[in-house]
Parts: structure tokens; C-alpha cells; sequence
């Protein structure tokens, strides 16, 4: 068995998850979406910001995650962008517990 064909093969199933295929619908959509789009990025400059900001070891403060947290709410009103998120959640998850799966791995390994 060679180790890296399994983690190829991995990759691909990965890709062609029914999770994976539902995001790539799922973003399209909304990119083909002005409104969607504009929200979207205007979200995750947000977001991107205040994630540069706790990696420069800054706390976010309370209003500014207040802030996020609402507009977070606005702009899964919109059905493509709502569609997304969920999209986005469901391939975390996948990839979240194929992760886990791996770090078990290197645990039972290591001690």
C-alpha cells in the first residue's frame, strides 16, 4: 500500500463529496448573484479583518463581534447567501471529523 496514493484518494473523495459538490453549487450561486456577491465579500472583509486582528494577538471587542454577529444574520436572509453558509458548515463538518480521524491517528502513533 502506498501512503500516498490513499491520501490522493482521499483528496478526491473529498472533492467529490456530496458536501463538496453542494458548496461549489452553492457558492456559484451566489457569485452569479450581484447583490449575494456584494454582501458576501463585504462579509468576509469583515471577517478577514477581524481575524488579522486576533492573529496580531488583538481581542476583538464586544461590539465588534455584536456587529459581525448581526450582520451575520442579515445576509443569510438573502437565500443564496443563507444557502452558502449552510453549505459551508456541512463541508467544515466533513472535513472537521476526517481531521479528527487523523490526528487519532498520529495520537495512537506518538504516545
Amino acid at each position: 500500500m502506498n501512503i500516498y496514493d490513499k491520501a490522493y484518494e482521499l483528496a478526491k473523495a473529498l472533492k467529490e463529496s456530496e458536501e463538496a459538490l453542494l458548496l461549489k453549487a452553492a457558492k456559484l450561486e451566489a457569485e452569479a448573484d450581484a447583490d449575494a456577491k456584494a454582501m458576501l465579500d463585504d462579509f468576509r472583509d469583515r471577517q478577514n479583518f477581524l481575524q488579522q486582528k486576533m492573529m496580531a494577538g488583538e481581542e476583538p471587542s464586544a461590539e465588534d463581534m455584536e456587529k459581525m454577529s448581526k450582520l451575520y444574520e442579515v445576509i443569510t436572509l438573502n437565500p443564496l447567501i443563507g444557502k452558502l453558509m449552510d453549505a459551508e458548515r456541512r463541508f467544515a463538518v466533513v472535513f472537521e471529523d476526517v481531521n479528527r480521524i487523523m490526528s487519532d491517528v498520529l495520537k495512537s502513533i506518538v504516545d
